[in-house]
């Protein structure tokens, strides 16, 4: 489970030395798959924390959601259409809401901790 993670850090080391230019035609698809990743990535942080994660759904979620988010996006530059704003909106959405739950989940437990290091007697 941890192999996927290191090869995509590795890969991302690897772009950032050698250079790696987008040409600006793809700028568009490449931003959009990059913001569904990280869309499933903050996904499967807060399924982790939820105790709720499934590395299959998080696999699939993450090709998919790509593949599908790069799809509209295109579809919409040949109907002549900003669909990749839609796009863009949507995922966003998505993320502060994924993220908003872990903030939630954070807070939480800190609450929780506390609460109990205050019930616990001192000795």
């Amino acid at each position: 489970m941890t192999l996927l993670p290191l090869i995509a850090l590795l890969a991302g080391f690897l772009l950032v030395y050698y250079h790696f230019a987008v040409p600006p035609g793809w700028a568009d698809y490449v931003a959009i798959a990059i913001l569904a990743g990280l869309d499933a990535l903050i996904g499967a942080v807060r399924a982790r924390l939820e105790g709720q994660f499934d590395e299959a759904v998080f696999i699939s979620g993450f090709f998919v959601n790509m593949g599908l988010a790069i799809l509209l996006a295109y579809l919409g530059d040949k109907l002549g259409v900003d669909l990749y704003l839609a796009v863009v909106v949507a995922l966003g959405i998505r993320i502060f809401t994924n993220l908003g739950r872990i903030r939630g989940l954070f807070v939480h437990a800190r609450l929780k901790a506390h609460r109990d290091r205050q019930t616990t007697p001192s000795h």
